[in-house]
């Protein structure tokens, strides 16, 4: 890493503008106990390694080394913070490291003219003083630099990883988004599709003079003042979506009261569950239009789900005219649809089949994994459907 690119992060809150109050809580906040441990802990060190080659005693040349360490760590700290605007071509950890430089000699300097009274000229005359400021200066120039310039390698490299997490969780965010945008385009497209095939059904009632007519359509406005709130509602669960398909099989059965039987057997344990909306209705309505009506006989539709392991399982079956004859086996723009709004809304687990129901008829089956538990939920292999 080149070094005239690494900033701490006293520098970034310093372009941020913020204010003297808060420029203070940083300054404050950099002088944690470790660092304060790490300064003492190097003016130990440095005392206890010079104390052979001077006479000064242990404790005064201890007082004199820890001095210097908490002046240059505090100067570094303050440099880190003030002044809050630098020129372009003065980067903030040059002038973090020439400032704990100065630091080292003036506190070096500034405890031996205690030491003299103040007298320079008896200390300029002293070889023992001269030798004694040469050697703390010196050692507090060597290592003062270099932990400054560690110091702010580890907060670059934490700052990098924190920007790190920052842009993950933004691309998490985004991708959250887009998943949302296109659930909304997938269910935007499926809602059109099913109430213009309801209402062709109600026209076609209307058109053969049928006395149904009538029944149908006032259930169909029930139905649909219930519906519609639903229909946008992210937080719907597989019991809303269980009541939206009882409304519609019961709103068919008006229609072909002698052609259509249905039975829906959900158990209560999975039915809070969160559910796209007219996910299971889509199947439902598949059956209705391509399998029973269809069939000159009609037929039954019994809509099912149970837990198999960690997912969850749910079917719609029924006795109409057989995934060969709808539409040459094709599954069509709505169940296309309904396949990718699973895999947007539950993940990769999601997965829509289809299969025959011997004699004649079909099984369309959704399998997914819920996001919550399903603790007492009826087991696929207790339930006996699908045999």
């Amino acid at each position: 890493m080149n070094p005239m690119h690494a900033t701490s992060s006293h520098a970034a809150a310093a372009a941020s503008g913020i204010t003297h109050g808060q420029a203070w809580r940083g300054f404050l906040a950099y002088l944690s106990p470790v660092r304060m441990g790490l300064a003492v802990a190097l003016a130990v060190m440095a005392a206890t390694l010079l104390n052979p080659i001077f006479i000064t005693p242990y404790p005064v040349l201890l007082g004199r080394t820890l001095f210097v360490g908490i002046l240059a760590l505090l100067v570094f700290s303050a440099a880190g913070q003030w002044p809050r605007r630098l020129p372009a071509w003065l980067a903030r950890w040059v002038l973090q490291v020439v400032l704990v430089m100065i630091a080292v000699l003036g506190g070096t300097l500034l405890v031996y003219l205690v030491a003299v009274g103040g007298d320079l000229d008896s200390l300029l005359n002293s070889d023992a003083r001269i030798m004694g400021f040469a050697w703390i200066a010196g050692s507090g120039l060597i290592l003062g630099p270099l932990l400054a310039m560690g110091s702010l390698y580890r907060q670059r490299d934490a700052e990098l990883k924190s920007q790190a997490l920052r842009f993950e969780l933004e691309r998490s965010e985004l991708e959250r988004q887009a998943l949302d945008a296109r659930l909304r385009l997938l269910q935007a497209q499926v809602e059109p599709h099913f109430l213009f095939n309801t209402l062709a059904n109600v026209r076609a009632l209307v058109e053969t003079g049928s006395p149904q007519a009538a029944p149908v359509l006032r259930s169909l406005i029930a139905y649909l003042r219930a519906a519609m709130p639903r229909l946008q509602d992210s937080g719907a669960s597989l019991a809303d979506e269980l009541a939206l398909v009882s409304a519609y099989l019961d709103l068919m059965h008006l229609r072909m009261p002698d052609r259509l039987k249905f039975s829906i057997e959900v158990p209560v344990a999975l039915q809070a569950q969160r559910f796209p909306p007219m996910a299971l209705l889509t199947l439902v309505e598949n059956a209705v239009r391509h399998g029973i009506d269809p069939s000159e006989e009609g037929g039954e539709i019994r809509v099912g789900g149970c837990a198999e392991g960690e997912q969850m399982v749910l079917w719609v079956e029924d006795s109409g005219v057989g995934l060969s004859s709808q539409q040459g086996g094709s599954t069509g723009t709505g169940l296309r649809n309904l396949a990718e709004r699973m895999r947007v809304f539950y993940g990769e687990s999601a997965r829509l089949d289809l299969s025959e129901n011997p004699p004649h008829g079909l099984i369309a089956t959704l399998s997914f994994k819920p996001a919550a538990g399903m603790s007492g939920a009826t087991t696929c292999a207790a339930s006996g459907t699908n045999d």
